[in-house]
């Protein structure tokens, strides 16, 4: 059976990006150059998606809100003003993220709303909370359901509530095995080292900003991690 065309499933071209027949992108909203915008959605004015993002169904966009580049924004979800998503993460469905500590339907809180930070390549599972006010680190993973109340280490693994970390993940997303007589882990999928100096976790390989390479990125590999990792 032939894949349905844009067209018949309802998302059409609004210039150099695709919006679904349901969904509303308000002027002046800045969407970058290939991205597709699905059912239900609401982007503000003043929002940026940046290029190639998907917004799954039911995606909320307030305006302030920054996303960057190759985004994956699953159904569900909702971004307030305050909110800044580098490139490359991936949002999982119904995950919440907020703006305001202390909110109060009689008091207005509009100045006072606070900046959480997503950092490049990370993951925030299924039904998962930040609290806002925190910084996700790069190529952090944050568990389904878990919630972030403080600040989360690159490559940091977070689940629970509230989230504590309970291992490392490489940016392949495999979990990174205990360290080696040099300390050294090694992503199971793709060979890229990583050391843990000074509490914090860097690859070896490759420059964190860099992107995957293109040829790189298939399927890939299922989680290989379901046993004791990294600590």
């Amino acid at each position: 059976m032939e894949k349905p065309s844009i067209a018949a499933s309802g998302l059409l071209a609004r210039g150099h990006f695709f919006v679904h027949v349901s969904a509303f992108v308000d002027e002046p909203a800045d969407v970058g150059e290939g991205s597709r915008i699905w059912h239900f959605c609401h982007v503000m004015a003043g929002a940026r998606v940046g290029r190639r993002c998907v917004l799954g169904q039911n995606v909320f966009v307030a305006g302030g809100v920054a996303i960057g580049d190759d985004v994956r924004i699953q159904n569900n979800v909702s971004l307030y003003e305050g909110t800044i998503v580098e490139d490359a993460v991936f949002l999982g469905p119904s995950c919440v993220l907020t703006n305001v500590t202390n909110p109060r339907a009689e008091f207005s809180r509009r100045g006072a709303f606070e900046r959480t930070l997503i950092r490049r390549g990370a993951t925030v599972g299924a039904n998962a909370t930040i609290v806002c006010g925190v910084t996700v680190g790069r190529y952090a993973f944050v568990g389904a359901g878990a919630v972030v109340t403080r600040d989360v280490p690159d490559y940091a693994l977070m689940t629970g509530v509230p989230a504590r970390r309970v291992g490392w993940m490489s940016r392949h997303g495999q979990k990174l095995p205990r360290p080696d007589a040099e300390g050294i882990m090694t992503c199971p999928e793709s060979g890229l080292r990583y050391r843990l100096e000074a509490g914090r976790v860097r690859c070896l390989d490759i420059d964190e900003e860099a992107p995957v390479a293109a040829d790189e990125r298939g399927a890939g590999m299922p989680y290989l991690g379901r046993g004791e990792g990294a600590r």
